[in-house]
């Protein structure tokens, strides 16, 4: 049986399980973008335009620090 000093964390006060708005942000754009490329490739190429979007969203996002999906992650509740 392994021992644990007082300066070790254990596994659940090392892991921050919160999800926050950038990480699910992140999660949200990650997961249209692939889609969307996915329905470019095998249903219609004016899907790649939902890409663009998204891309033009988080590049204003890189400048004004708001993008809509933050407002609706925060009024979902995320910190």
């Amino acid at each position: 049986m392994a021992t644990q000093t007082m300066n070790s964390p254990t596994t659940a006060q090392s892991c921050d399980t919160g999800w926050t708005v950038e990480k699910a942000l992140r999660l949200v754009a990650g997961t249209v973008v692939m889609g969307s490329v996915a329905l470019g490739m095998f249903v219609h190429p004016n899907w790649y335009y939902f890409t663009l979007f998204v891309g033009a969203n988080l590049f204003q996002s890189a400048f004004t620090n708001w993008c809509p999906m933050m407002t609706i992650l925060r009024k979902a509740g995320l910190r």
